[in-house]
């Protein structure tokens, strides 16, 4: 039998504070990258744990120099993924005290109540620019916040239409260039810059508008729709993968299980 120390309170609640503060970083991370490197490391720490717990003195003495060596080596290693999630920690998810008070507080929510988002203006549009081939980008918010987003564009703040979308993809309109951010039926800002993807895997034809369109779903928890100005082929971008050439049925379908 192996001997097991006795639980104290403080052990309860140690354990608690890590569990909400991994919980936490895994809200930050999910959706991008930097994910892959989160498990790894959750997965290394609790191998770690296991094996002093059970007196594995060699498995413990060994993954106790991964992980000392291992945190300069990630630093080194990933210098671009650990850079975009500390963007993150400001970016992705905005820290303020009402939101950590409503983000505890979840006996309080109502999932219930809360309104799905109405599709049919976005994929109306859709529909409508890619058979006149209008080059169009829109960013669909899911859990976290696109602040940082909005704020590189102009802001609109309407109610999401086909005529509006459409209006502000025209291309002999001032807001035409960039993304559209959108959240539920809300239609947030146009002319928004967005990261462009540094991966060089994809197509090499893709352009910038869905190079873009790759990059943001890499550092953030959105939906990309593209609709192509060379060809109208639709095509929307979810974890830094890109679904080419889909139906407005496909995409309806797409959006409603990603959005709702």
């Amino acid at each position: 039998m192996f001997p097991f120390p006795e639980i104290r309170f403080v052990d309860i609640l140690d354990v608690l504070l890590v569990a909400i503060l991994v919980y936490e970083l895994y809200r930050l991370v999910k959706g991008t990258n930097v994910i892959r490197i989160f498990w790894a490391v959750v997965a290394i720490i609790i191998f770690w744990r296991i094996s002093d717990l059970f007196n594995m003195r060699f498995c413990s003495q060994i993954s106790g120099a991964i992980i000392n060596i291992g945190i300069i080596a990630l630093v080194i290693v990933f210098q671009p993924e650990v850079r975009k999630f500390l963007l993150l920690i400001g970016t992705k998810t905005q820290l303020t005290g009402d939101t950590m008070v409503k983000r505890f507080q979840f006996w309080r929510r109502d999932v219930g109540k809360r309104v799905g988002i109405n599709l049919d203006p976005y994929i109306q549009a859709c529909m409508h620019m890619s058979s006149s081939k209008t080059g169009a980008l829109i960013i669909f918010q899911r859990a976290n916040s696109v602040e940082e987003l909005v704020r590189t564009g102009e802001i609109i703040n309407a109610k999401a239409s086909s005529p509006l979308i459409e209006t502000l993809f025209f291309k002999n309109s001032p807001l035409h260039d960039g993304a559209v951010i959108v959240k539920d039926n809300v239609v947030l800002a146009a002319r928004c810059i967005l990261p462009v993807t540094s991966r060089t895997d994809i197509d090499p034809n893709l352009g910038l508008r869905h190079r873009s369109a790759i990059g943001v779903t890499e550092q953030l928890d959105v939906v990309s729709v593209i609709v192509s100005e060379e060809t109208g082929a639709i095509s929307y971008a979810l974890e830094g993968e890109i679904h080419h050439d889909v139906t407005p049925a496909q995409l309806r379908q797409a959006l409603e299980q990603l959005l709702n």
